[in-house]
């Protein structure tokens, strides 16, 4: 058969049944679009998180007193450093800090200006900072949504914290962070770092943390076990461990999904192969006719597959296009919140595009098999009967 015809008649055939085919394409669209939804968010989260956390120490090194985290000696920097293999090791210091108007939490990060970070990303920051102005007054750096809180309390240019002994310290809004950072940074305050010891009431003496870098890997269970000999008294948390936790807690959530649209997948199938075993008088009068013209099985069969693959490839490129939209240019509203988690913060942060083409053509082979299966054994039970006696149908 010519591959002209075949492609006329398949044309006439689509306009033809576009009615018929209305439902699955809108449910298609529909699976294709939740489920591509969920893969944008997970990549798009999993890309920001693990970009930080490559960013952070290798080693973080709390003191433990009982099951309760304490503050940690600022002396045992000397200890951690004198480690074979070690590099970089730093004080820590961080907190929370209560704003009552608005029942929040700001974290408040203290940096030392004189000291290379261990974090790129902080790094990157403080190079493009003068720091003789950060320095002239006391001075902090406010994340997106601390500014838009400050800025509905009319705190445009500083702020009175309350200290430990109920004085006020004002601290001079010098800067506000980007908002592609709002994903780990919207709740952020940077100042420095013995003016977040003064606000936190921490002694000079002593930071929340300590952190350092092992560059050689193979030195990293070896490192971890003289930690331990140093002080026994030790929470030690490794960025390899950070990065499994993260990693597990994507593939839950995104597990579910999984799930879910599995389940969706399957109903659709079988409403999808009872659709097509119902097979109208009209469709096995086609039929009938085609073979009555010379149109072997093969060749019916495969117009009713190229027939419905069409549809279903139209219905999974708007699915995927409508699902883009919505994650990267609507913010995927309600859905990111799924994978995040509800703060009594808002957080307006931005997804940006990272987008796995396996992961698409995964989907589109999950999808179109099923989809085109579900058709083929009623399609084929038709095909084979006598022309004729379709043509009575």
């Amino acid at each position: 058969m010519k591959n002209s015809v075949f492609f006329n008649f398949l044309f006439l055939l689509l306009i033809k049944h576009q009615s018929k085919h209305l439902a699955i394409f809108i449910i298609s669209i529909f699976i294709v679009f939740l489920i591509s939804s969920v893969l944008f968010i997970k990549n798009s989260l999993q890309k920001e998180i693990f970009s930080t956390l490559e960013n952070q120490s290798d080693f973080i090194i709390q003191q433990t007193n009982g099951s309760k985290i304490v503050n940690t000696p600022v002396s045992w920097i000397d200890d951690f450093s004198s480690i074979n293999g070690v590099k970089n090791t730093q004080q820590r210091v961080y907190g929370q800090y209560y704003f009552l108007p608005e029942n929040v939490y700001f974290t408040i990060v203290g940096i030392d200006l004189f000291e290379e970070n261990t974090n790129k990303k902080l790094n990157e920051l403080l190079k493009s900072l003068d720091i003789s102005n950060f320095l002239e007054n006391d001075s902090m750096i406010i994340g997106d949504g601390i500014k838009k809180i400050f800025d509905k309390y009319h705190y445009f240019d500083s702020y009175d914290f309350k200290l430990s002994n109920s004085d006020l310290k004002n601290i001079k809004v010098f800067n506000s962070l980007p908002k592609d950072l709002n994903l780990v940074a919207n709740d952020l305050i940077i100042m420095d770092i013995n003016l977040a010891k003064e606000i936190l009431n921490i002694n000079e003496n002593e930071s929340t943390d300590i952190v350092l870098n092992v560059p050689n890997n193979l030195e990293r269970q070896n490192v971890k076990e003289q930690l331990l000999l140093e002080h026994s008294n030790l929470r030690i948390l490794q960025k390899d461990e950070l990065k499994k936790e993260y990693e597990n807690m994507f593939n839950y959530k995104g597990g579910i999904f999984l799930i879910l649209f599995i389940v969706v997948l399957f109903t659709f199938i079988l409403i999808l192969y009872q659709r097509y075993s119902m097979i109208s008088s009209t469709d096995k009068k086609e039929i009938g006719i085609l073979k009555a013209v010379g149109w072997s099985i093969k060749d019916i069969i495969k117009l009713k597959i190229m027939e419905n693959f069409i549809v279903g490839f139209m219905a999974y490129i708007i699915g995927v296009v409508f699902s883009y939209i919505f994650v990267f240019i609507l913010n995927a509203p309600i859905l990111k919140h799924i994978f995040i988690g509800f703060s009594n913060m808002q957080n307006d942060f931005i997804f940006n595009p990272n987008i796995e083409i396996n992961s698409l053509i995964t989907l589109f082979l999950f999808f179109m098999i099923p989809f085109l299966s579900a058709i083929l054994i009623p399609v084929w039970k038709v095909a084979v009967l006598d022309s004729i006696k379709s043509m009575k149908w």
